[in-house]
């Protein structure tokens, strides 16, 4: 049987290390195809494919086991659990990867994206544009099929004509930019705040009107400091917490 293929990484030598190739392994296994086999390569040719120690690589796989995504049978092999899906906590330490692992896993539907002037309380991210392309998409439990957040992505238009729809039910904006369009990306800035339901947001993830929710905003910037993409999501609040460790080094 062929191993499970997982994607490629660029190491942030200022986190931990098996904490960025534990969010990458998610994002792969999350982001998975149905047909993709459950096998992983050994302890040994994953840490050669991330270029870290076979240690590094075994506290990256302890910690997904913990989390219930893989299980390690001796002499046998390590396999992903095929029901495995997230719990409702998102843990951000900094890294792309990090981002990309928290959106993945779950349902996404794309629905729709138009061509249209700059939102005005966008238009700080955008200086001198005229135009943005906005996304929309909701996003359901892997598994209940429940509503859990939804999200509106805004880039440039530059970079939209090379965004494929299709992509985008099923990997997150940041990945696409990243892995597919080929944007090298500095960093993304995240502000997390505490907000009531709209009606478009009670509707969508069907929820009371005007009860908590999640409002996630993340800005990301290439390496030229240009904002490319700024992502506003709404989580539901019965269903998620964030948790933001800060490296002191």
């Amino acid at each position: 049987m062929t191993a499970f293929a997982p994607d490629s990484l660029v190491l942030n030598r200022k986190l931990p290390l098996w904490y960025q190739v534990s969010q990458s392994l998610r994002a792969s296994i999350l982001g998975r195809t149905p047909d993709a086999s459950l096998r992983l390569p050994t302890e040994e040719q994953l840490a050669e494919h991330y270029g870290v120690s076979v240690l590094t690589m075994r506290q990256a796989l302890k910690e997904l086991e913990q989390e219930g995504l893989i299980t390690r049978h001796r002499r046998r092999g390590t396999f992903i659990e095929p029901g495995a899906q997230r719990g409702a906590p998102v843990r951000l330490l900094g890294s792309v990867d990090a981002i990309v692992a928290q959106q993945s896993g779950e349902r996404t539907t794309v629905l729709g994206h138009e061509r249209g002037p700059v939102p005005g309380e966008l238009s700080e991210y955008f200086p001198g544009a005229q135009e943005v392309v906005t996304y929309r998409r909701l996003r359901r439990d892997g598994t209940t099929g429940e509503p859990t957040n939804w999200a509106e992505n805004a880039l440039l238009p530059e970079l939209a004509g090379a965004v494929d729809v299709a992509d985008l039910e099923r990997w997150p904006m940041t990945k696409v930019l990243r892995d597919v369009v080929g944007v090298r990306i500095s960093r993304i800035t995240d502000t997390v705040e505490a907000r009531l339901a709209d009606p478009a947001t009670a509707e969508l993830l069907e929820v009371p009107l005007l009860s908590p929710i999640l409002h996630y905003t993340g800005v990301t910037y290439d390496e030229d400091g240009r904002v490319v993409d700024v992502a506003r999501i709404r989580y539901r609040g019965d269903r998620f917490s964030f948790t933001v460790t800060v490296d002191a080094h």
